[in-house]
């Protein structure tokens, strides 16, 4: 499978109708793969994502179980935003028309979360610094 997981997210706008763009970020906020946007766009969308998966992390944590964000669904005006959790460190978001079946592309985010989370897993970005006084 190739490095660039681009086709993924070109699949996904393409099964379903009315979607407009797909994005995968690193749940710090940094894009990685996306599909429909330009750079900016892409980046923007990833530091927005984040920060709504990071909040609805809080609200999980302060107020249910605190088992992690499966999905979160902004609707905008013209547009809806779809958030979620594609696996460790790795988020995916989707913007889409009004007139989308969100049933059905919640079903389809998920399916792509669950058939390739090892190409989505997001590393840390540094490694644990090793104790310097001998004890671990």
């Amino acid at each position: 499978m190739a490095d660039d997981l681009t086709w993924l997210l070109s699949r996904l706008a393409e099964a379903v109708p009315h979607t407009r763009s797909a994005l995968l970020l690193s749940s710090d906020g940094i894009a990685k793969f996306w599909h429909g946007l330009d750079t900016d766009g892409a980046d923007t969308l990833a530091a927005l994502s984040s920060g709504l998966c990071s909040l609805a992390q809080q609200v999980g944590t302060r107020f249910g179980a605190g088992e992690g964000v499966r999905q979160v669904v902004s609707e905008l005006g013209d547009v809806i935003l779809f958030v979620t959790a594609a696996s460790e460190g790795t988020v995916l978001a989707v913007l889409a028309d009004r007139e989308v079946d969100a049933g059905i592309l919640s079903y389809e985010m998920g399916k792509l979360c669950t058939q390739v989370p090892a190409y989505l897993a997001t590393p840390a970005r540094q490694a644990l610094a090793e104790p310097t006084n001998g004890y671990r």
